[in-house]
């Protein structure tokens, strides 16, 4: 796919949201002062006379996401906005770190799972979906080689390692569930996904809540154990944008979705240097890495989220209401489940291809 130029990026995003283009600059001009010469805010100054509506840009890359590897290593989103805006990366360790990111304005897009997304939505966060970037089963319940535990009615009364806020944990949650059990008949030990991994050899936890590419690592290196798998517990790939900038920098955030929906075609057709890249950014194996996206990732999927992610983020509601995570319970997960969807970048990509 080449790529595209940007006046016709920032033509469809305006298309896409029913928008004209004075509108769409207007608006954010407004957010700037009133009267602001460039219509997109004293920060577009720089940015090529007006031509984006802002000179800068911070999205987020992750090894559970290898669409932004692709994205970042090939430079898809600096090559379209061209020189006059400044794209700067940051790294999310899991789902919570890119809610982190979101919240408190360090990044304007990141990527997380489903329900972590979900979760933030509905304690306050201002983002939603622009986007999917995958239909993983990258969470398992993992053991140590030679362990007793064969399954989660196993581990009442035990030490577990999982991240709070990520779909490793609410694995965890529903896999006690399977079993009769809540997540206070365990011993929670809240780390994150890397330090899981480590408490786990050390023999600090007897189980962990894992997530690829780390959990695949721990397989082969260390022959770790998946106990518990259950594809139907992961929830999507979900790329979110905060509020603010899908309404005031729509054609940027047109150009990031834009960018996935490339990184996607030309990872299907080259899966081995997609694994080659998450094994060079992860620091794994390439066998790990060819099993992570091969057989675990499942980046053949819309990028268009919709009735699919809704589905899956209402059966996941009843457990982020009863886990005490959310102040308002069921109520305001139920809100945050009608209200976290914006899906015209991705309408406005897909037909592009």
């Amino acid at each position: 796919m080449s790529h595209r130029t940007a006046r016709t990026l920032t033509r469809r995003s305006v298309a896409a949201l029913g928008l004209t283009a004075a509108a769409a600059l207007g608006a954010a001009g407004c957010v700037a002062g009133e009267g602001s010469e460039n219509a997109a805010g004293a920060g577009a100054s720089g940015g090529g006379a007006g031509e984006w509506s802002t000179d800068s840009l911070t999205v987020d890359f992750a090894t559970y996401n290898p669409l932004s590897l692709v994205v970042r290593d090939q430079q898809l989103i600096e090559k379209a906005l061209g020189e006059s805006v400044t794209v700067e990366w940051v790294q999310s360790a899991g789902s919570n770190k890119a809610n982190e990111l979101l919240r408190s304005g360090s990044a304007d897009v990141a990527s997380t799972a489903g329900s972590a997304a979900l979760l933030a939505r509905a304690n306050g966060s201002p983002i939603k979906v622009i986007g999917i970037f995958s239909q993983p089963e990258w969470s398992a319940l993992v053991v140590p080689e030679g362990s007793d535990v064969t399954g989660p009615a196993d581990l009442a009364g035990r030490p577990v390692a999982a991240t709070p806020g990520t779909d490793p944990y609410f694995f965890l949650v529903q896999a006690l569930a399977e079993a009769g059990l809540s997540i206070g008949d365990v011993e929670l030990q809240p780390l994150q996904h890397a330090d899981g991994r480590s408490a786990l050899e050390g023999g600090s936890v007897d189980a962990w809540s894992g997530l690829d590419p780390i959990m695949a690592a721990a397989e082969v290196e260390s022959g770790a154990q998946l106990v518990f798998r259950n594809v139907d517990f992961n929830t999507y790939g979900f790329l979110n944008a905060t509020e603010k900038f899908i309404d005031q920098h729509a054609d940027v955030a047109q150009v990031v979705v834009d960018a996935y929906e490339e990184a996607r075609t030309w990872a299907l057709e080259h899966l081995e240097e997609t694994a080659a890249l998450l094994a060079e950014v992860a620091g794994i194996g390439s066998e790990v890495a060819s099993t992570v996206i091969t057989e675990r990732s499942n980046l053949d999927v819309s990028g268009v989220p919709g009735e699919d992610q809704l589905a899956v983020l209402e059966a996941i509601s009843p457990v982020l209401a009863d886990s005490g995570d959310v102040a308002g319970g069921a109520e305001d997960v139920e809100k945050a489940r009608n209200e976290i969807i914006h899906d015209a970048f991705a309408l406005a990509a897909v037909e592009e291809k």
